[in-house]
């Protein structure tokens, strides 16, 4: 899916703050202390988001003021926290004496849910015993009713046939009525049942569950009704209002009316799912000799190719939300040694067994000692890697519990040669806990890589099988290379909250354990 880099906020979180052990900064009494919010925008630019209150005479704060922070998934969003004893009414920071900082990211504080660290002081020297605790909770009401509705006996207003009843539900709100929801139409039928649907609570009555709720269909019946009733006459005002004594339209039957919770991907994510992340790097002879400033493996003096570029955006972004920070690195399309036969799926590390790089860091120096080891070579097959991730997919799968989600970046200069077993890879693993990125370096033409990202049309295997839900996004790094590396972790990361917790719900399953308020 090509995705636009605006920015959607995925919800609010709200952070609270406490502190202990903090300096003694007074001579006659404790530090008063108060926690100063930064954010960075830029290298080296921060601006002030927000502060706790003042706490007078403690040096162990446990401040009541939260800070409310739209949260985005696909940005790396740095903060500083810092805290000061205040020496002025007015909370001047200026004339306050500083006690310590911690520098983050909001991905660390929502992927650990509550984040304990040391305070330092701004040459990142401790800050004597203090420690800072960050707690996050996410503000949405994920709440949502689930409903099975049937009726009986309703009128006919079809002259030929019988009426095709649905329902519309209304929210009151300050200027009347708002539609909230409509079912599907039940064709030809006096005696529908509908499809059991859910409502979310602050469509439906925001978040008030005692507010009227008006269910009309415009052609059969209108009725208004509370949410602990089960069965209601359908009442059409236009015949009340002609003839005196009717009594109804037909019977609503609300066969379930319950409000249950609707996961979120902070409540996975704070429940403790984990992002595995799987790096996929093209070595076909098509990138050219890397000794060569003309190949797209060429490293400049400055440590820049297009690839080091990819894995650096994505790879920031995703380490806050693995907690081991452990990934696994493969190549394919090349000759590796000692045989020098090709393969599609090498550890870039060259250890089969244990695959994993520490850190971003620790693949981005794989690759450069991998470079000069290896002879380019091709085709340019993706469905062994692919299967390759969909394997541990499926294991996580079988765990009945949503643990774990795989993401795996293809990087790639190219056109795929083996598309057949790609697209029913991609099929198969659609149904897994799985999404796969794909960056294309260079100039080549990527109609195929569009094609795999099914944005138009479902993408179907060689057999005609539809893929369960769309899990390829594609970008063409060349789109990003004046935006900058943040635009483009946006661009490809932006849906993949969606994906994880839609997948999650369409299997039920649960986070490993339920987020409630810390």
């Amino acid at each position: 899916m090509l995705l636009q880099t605006a920015l959607y906020c995925v919800t609010k979180v709200s952070l609270s703050i406490s502190c202990d052990h903090l300096l003694d900064m007074d001579a006659f009494s404790k530090s008063d202390p108060l926690c100063v919010l930064f954010m960075n925008s830029s290298e080296n630019h921060w601006f002030e988001v927000g502060r706790t209150e003042k706490i007078e005479n403690c040096l162990s704060p446990k401040f009541s003021k939260p800070i409310v922070l739209d949260y985005y998934f696909e940005m790396v969003q740095k903060l500083r926290f810092e805290v000061h004893d205040i020496d002025t009414e007015n909370c001047s920071l200026q004339e306050a004496d500083f006690l310590g900082q911690l520098e983050c990211t909001l991905g660390q504080i929502v992927s650990s849910r509550k984040l304990t660290k040391p305070l330092v002081k701004k040459d990142k020297m401790p800050a004597g015993k203090g420690t800072i605790t960050i707690c996050a909770e996410e503000m949405t009401d994920n709440r949502v009713v689930a409903f099975e509705v049937a009726a009986r006996k309703l009128d006919k207003k079809d002259f030929f046939g019988k009426s095709d009843p649905f329902l519309e539900f209304y929210k009151q709100t300050e200027t009347g009525w708002q539609l909230a929801h409509r079912t599907e139409v039940v064709k030809n039928n006096l005696n529908p049942v509908w499809r059991p649907f859910q409502i979310p609570i602050q469509s439906l009555c925001a978040g008030d569950v005692e507010k009227p709720i008006k269910k009309v269909h415009p052609d059969a019946c209108m009725l208004c009704f509370s949410s602990s009733q089960a069965e209601f006459e359908c009442i059409n005002s236009k015949k009340k209002e002609k003839k005196k004594g009717y009594k109804n339209s037909g019977i609503i039957i609300i066969k379930k009316s319950k409000i249950v919770r609707q996961y979120t991907f902070l409540d996975y994510i704070m429940g403790g799912c984990q992002i595995n992340f799987t790096i996929a790097i093209d070595f076909t002879g098509s990138n050219g000799d890397p000794k060569f400033p003309q190949s797209l493996h060429y490293i400049n003096p400055q440590g820049y190719n297009e690839y080091l570029a990819a894995i650096w955006a994505v790879g920031n972004v995703i380490q806050d939300y693995d907690s081991d920070k452990m990934f696994p690195a493969f190549g394919f399309g090349a000759q590796i040694p000692p045989a020098w036969q090709v393969s599609h799926e090498f550890p870039i590390n060259f250890n089969p067994s244990n695959p994993f790089c520490a850190g971003v860091e620790g693949v981005v120096a794989a690759y450069q000692q991998c470079l000069p080891q290896v002879k380019l070579y091709g085709p340019t097959n993706f469905s062994p890697i692919i299967n390759h991730v969909a394997h541990f997919g499926r294991q996580a799968l079988q765990q009945q519990t949503a643990s774990q989600y795989f993401v795996l970046l293809i990087i790639t200069d190219g056109v795929i040669t083996d598309m057949d077993e790609t697209r029913n890879a991609i099929v198969n693993a659609s149904r897994l806990p799985m999404s796969i990125i794909i960056v294309g370096v260079g100039g080549a033409d990527f109609s195929a890589m569009e094609f795999l990202d099914g944005d138009d049309g479902v993408l179907r295997s060689t057999t005609g099988e539809n893929a369960m839900r769309d899990i390829v996004q594609f970008v063409p790094f060349r789109k990003f290379q004046n935006a900058g590396s943040a635009a483009l972790a946006q661009s490809v990361l932006a849906e993949l909250p969606d994906q994880l917790a839609s997948f999650f719900k369409l299997f039920d399953l649960k986070p490993p354990t339920e987020p409630t308020p810390i």
